[in-house]
């Protein structure tokens, strides 16, 4: 059987960062809840035809790409004048953890890996999801990346978590689903970073461009 050439070597690897959404947990929630919730939510708020209320969420939606309003439930309750937190909560029981991603985790805390989450979803969203996964207890801290007023498409982030949790980019990993995260890690110095592509058996896989990459857990599995 050959080797992944993509399994990290885990000896040379003290703090791995973890995205959540797509990285830990499937996609498709958010996917869901963001191209036909919110739409029909809003179409009946304001008494629109539902392709027409589609059309004005996913302008609006793509207007924010790369920026924290992207990811930020406050920003959209304004905006669009729903309570998307309760909308979120309601939907809740949705939230799916990958295969074999409980596993990795307590295989990374055998291991005593300082094991960080850094995700760019709102605090509310995170609190919502980490009730219903219970993978709170394998990570030694949990960042939102509304803590900073930054994304994690901005490089100066991850200087700012390093204020807060050290960390040696020279034995830390990044493992995300968004490649322009783990391009701005990667220019900060971070020496690993390796894409998730399996976001959801929903969902297109993500093309990892020319970073190292997996699609199930177990490819990576110390």
């Amino acid at each position: 059987m050959q080797a992944n050439p993509n399994k990290p070597d885990w000896k040379k690897i003290q703090t791995v960062l973890l995205d959540m959404d797509g990285t830990l947990l499937d996609l498709h929630f958010d996917w869901h809840f963001w191209m036909e919730v919110i739409p029909q939510a809003y179409a009946d708020k304001n008494l629109l035809e539902l392709e027409e209320a589609k059309q004005f969420i996913h302008a609006k939606i793509h207007s924010q790409v790369g920026t924290l309003n992207w990811y930020c439930l406050d920003y959209w309750s304004e905006a669009l004048d729903l309570p998307i937190a309760e909308l979120k909560r309601e939907l809740r029981h949705q939230i799916k953890v990958h295969p074999e991603v409980t596993d990795f985790l307590q295989a990374l805390r055998e291991l005593n890996k300082t094991v960080i989450m850094v995700t760019n979803a709102h605090r509310d969203s995170l609190a919502i999801k980490l009730e219903m996964t219970e993978i709170a207890p394998y990570f030694d801290h949990l960042f939102s990346a509304h803590d900073f007023g930054l994304p994690k498409e901005d490089i100066r982030i991850w200087d700012e978590i390093q204020k807060r949790v050290y960390f040696a980019p020279q034995t830390t990993m990044l493992i995300d689903d968004n490649l322009k995260a783990l391009q701005t890690a990667q220019q900060f110095g971070i020496a690993y970073p390796l894409c998730a592509t399996f976001v959801s058996p929903k969902l297109e896989r993500i093309d990892p461009k020319n970073f190292a990459h997996f699609s199930q857990y177990s490819e990576i599995m110390p």
